[in-house]
């Protein structure tokens, strides 16, 4: 499997413009390619901020799902259900690290579509191929709410994102291993990761 640089991904994601990777380039904000060019940056803040404190949960899952290095993984091996956990590093809290989950990605409309099936807050959005690695265009929304798609350029009036909008990068970090790291939140932490396991 080829090993992928996540720093030089970050660093190139919006200067490629090639017809066949188009499609999330055309639903991107221009503030949310930022914070995709900045996903290195953000992750070590958000593990400083874990290192300094206390936090909640698993500590010791952080460092299992950030530390090996990110490779390939095909659309074929992404499909169907999987046990995920979310981890929420600096901001309100040194870290948080919540229990599992269940997860699945499914084809919807022609594209792989992430969304988490159960627990208290829904994410799901659209994943688009990009230098072996998935770009994650989604949105959180809570219990009771229908669900919020990515926003992007559609972006309310006046403002250049919403607290809802989620964008990250889908890599494989083992045999039916992934993790699904989201720079810079717009609320809550600065950094967040969902690791996948089946």
């Amino acid at each position: 499997m080829r090993r992928i640089n996540q720093f030089a991904l970050a660093l190139g994601l919006a200067g490629l413009t090639c017809a066949a990777q188009a499609g999330w380039r055309d639903e991107i904000s221009t503030s949310d390619v930022v914070r995709l060019q900045q996903l290195d940056s953000s992750r070590q803040k958000g593990m400083a901020e874990a290192h300094a404190g206390a936090g909640k949960g698993d500590f010791s899952a952080i460092a299992e799902t950030l530390a090996p290095t990110a490779h390939t993984i095909p659309a074929s091996a992404l499909l169907g259900n999987w046990r995920c956990r979310q981890m929420k590093l600096g901001g309100m809290t040194p870290y948080i690290v919540y229990s599992w989950f269940t997860c699945r990605i499914h084809r919807v409309g022609g594209g792989l579509f992430f969304e988490k099936v159960n627990g208290s807050q829904r994410t799901e959005g659209f994943l688009y191929p990009e230098r072996g690695a998935w770009v994650y265009l989604g949105a959180s929304s809570a219990p009771g709410e229908p669900p919020h798609r990515y926003s992007g350029n559609a972006a309310s009036v006046g403002a250049s994102e919403t607290p809802d909008d989620q964008v990250g990068i889908l890599s494989g970090i083992g045999n039916n291993h992934l993790r699904l790291e989201m720079p810079s939140p717009v609320q809550e932490s600065d950094f967040e990761a969902i690791e996948l396991k089946r």
